[in-house]
């Protein structure tokens, strides 16, 4: 596990509530130099825990409202990886899990509705390999936070909460 201290803990905490804060407004809030602020986030792009910002986009706002999960299940496990290679070249699907259980994958797909969907499946139907599929369409993503898990880790791994739990052992 990559250590982090204090200040990069609070870095990244501002960081994940708005990846664009200028470097400039969390030194202030933090009441050390920008400088600092870049050479940290820098160690933290480099170590491999930052990898890239993001951008949350509103699909529903830009007609792609359809949400289905589709369980891919293989005709041989050895395809499994020409099949992911295969789904990364559909724009459609967001998306894939490589899975243990039921199904070699699982994919997410956005769609604009049904009729579009069923076409994103049909294609996704004729990757090489593929023995059968299972859409499940989702009703509502009731839950897309990454921020709770994010937050609760940087208060794990705070100074603050290894002595607590120091303490509980003892």
């Amino acid at each position: 596990m990559q250590k982090i201290d204090d200040i990069d803990r609070k870095i990244l905490d501002i960081l994940i509530e708005n990846t664009r804060t200028p470097f400039t407004d969390i030194a202030k809030r933090l009441l050390v130099s920008p400088g600092t602020v870049h050479v940290r986030v820098k160690k933290l792009e480099d170590s491999g825990i930052i990898k890239g910002s993001s951008l949350n986009l509103d699909y529903t706002l830009l007609g792609y409202s359809f949400i289905a999960y589709i369980g891919v299940l293989a005709d041989r496990s050895g395809q499994t990886y020409g099949i992911l290679e295969s789904l990364k070249k559909i724009p459609h699907v967001t998306v894939a899990h490589l899975m243990t259980g039921k199904y070699n994958v699982i994919c997410k797909i956005r769609a604009k509705n049904t009729k579009h969907a069923k076409d994103v499946i049909m294609e996704i139907e004729k990757i090489e390999g593929i023995q059968r599929l299972e859409s499940m369409i989702s009703l509502d993503e009731s839950i897309n936070d990454k921020k709770r898990l994010m937050k609760y880790i940087f208060t794990e791994l705070s100074p603050e909460s290894r002595v607590e739990r120091n303490n509980q052992k003892s």
